[in-house]
């Protein structure tokens, strides 16, 4: 007869849940409430100190972020982390800025979970090419120019540029992760066939107070002040007059 010390604990619960662009009102109810009531929070650098304050006070809180490459974490780790807390029967939410589908290394998290047979659920959240069109004002699409989005990164695993070869202006761009040079970015839109007149918006911490938005043509992206990190840039093939942008908030 086995002792109740002896019984192990029913297994939890992994959450990949998108954190959105940093403001607290701008995540979903579901993410709200599993941010709340999580034992356990894994969460990325970029996930703001307002959202994190939602914790639980007896919460499990540790950032697993890796900015610009610094691997001081490991994915292997982040992975055996969300595993080895759910089957200590912990409800664990792996907090993600944006929308965790997006750039975020899901698809690894999720394929590790699957593997150890540990459930899980996709919260989304609000990802900064919308919160950064919304903020400047502009649609990403148009019923009569633009019926297409391409969302692109130009840094892919182990600090490789993604690159931007073949992306034409036959749709919106919303690029994430541009660098912190500008102007390569530029002169590879123009190569694609990109106008010199279209129109960029560069925004760094959008959907937070340290929010700051550059609107530019894309022939004078390459002289524009870099941003602080996190940044993301918007490119839409129909040109706008300069009023057409909404740079700043009530």
């Amino acid at each position: 007869m086995s002792s109740g010390s002896d019984t192990k604990p029913k297994p939890g619960k992994v959450y990949l849940v998108g954190a959105g662009p940093g403001a607290v009102d701008l995540l979903t109810l579901r993410a709200h409430t599993l941010i709340t009531s999580a034992t356990c929070l894994l969460h990325d650098d970029l996930v703001s100190e307002e959202i994190l304050a939602l914790a639980a006070p007896n919460a499990l809180v540790v950032g697993v972020g890796k900015r610009c490459g610094v691997k001081t974490i490991t994915q292997d780790q982040i992975n055996d982390w969300m595993i080895r807390y759910a089957r200590e029967g912990q409800s664990v939410v792996r907090l993600k800025s944006g929308d965790p589908l997006l750039f975020g290394r899901a698809a690894e998290e999720m394929a590790a979970l699957k593997e150890a047979d540990i459930r899980f659920e996709v919260v989304p959240g609000v990802s900064a090419g919308f919160a950064a069109a919304a903020a400047a004002g502009l649609a990403l699409t148009s019923r009569i120019t633009t019926s297409k989005v391409l969302m692109a990164t130009r840094h892919l695993a182990a600090g490789v540029p993604g690159g931007l070869t073949g992306i034409g202006p036959e749709a919106a761009l919303v690029l994430y992760m541009p660098g912190k040079e500008y102007a390569p970015v530029a002169t590879e839109l123009l190569a694609n066939g990109w106008p010199m007149g279209t129109q960029c918006v560069v925004a760094s911490a959008v959907g937070t107070p340290r929010e700051q938005l550059i609107t530019c043509r894309l022939i004078e992206l390459g002289k524009a002040k870099a941003l602080p990190a996190p940044v993301v840039m918007l490119f839409l093939p129909e040109a706008f007059k300069p009023d057409a942008f909404n740079t700043g908030r009530e």
